[in-house]
């Protein structure tokens, strides 16, 4: 079985897939499982809290305006699928999601 990418090209930009854990100490992607990059959020699950709380971590760790991220996928749900109109590459866009694991491990 060939596992998809969490990050990947998508039109005019980046497609990221990602698994939400609200109400979290601090706001941060903490690993890669399963084709999935697990974010932790601070933000509570309600009104759309936490939605906006991953839009605005996405947008601050690729340094793009938070208009240019939007939830593709998953309104409701702890997995969503994150598109990010840029010109970054994915591996750009996995170096400024990760760096941590990234110096753990090397490239993600």
């Amino acid at each position: 079985m060939i596992e998809q990418d969490w990050c990947r090209l998508h039109g005019e930009g980046l497609r990221i897939a990602v698994q939400v854990t609200p109400n979290a100490s601090k706001s941060e992607a903490v690993d890669v499982v399963e084709g999935v990059l697990k974010i932790r959020l601070k933000a509570q699950p309600i009104e759309g809290k936490a939605n906006e709380a991953l839009i605005r971590f996405i947008s601050d760790q690729l340094d793009v305006p938070k208009s240019r991220v939007s939830l593709a996928r998953g309104l409701s749900s702890r997995q969503k699928i994150i598109e990010v109109n840029t010109t970054l590459t994915v591996a750009q866009a996995k170096a400024a999601l990760l760096p941590l694991l990234q110096a753990r491990t090397g490239p993600v």
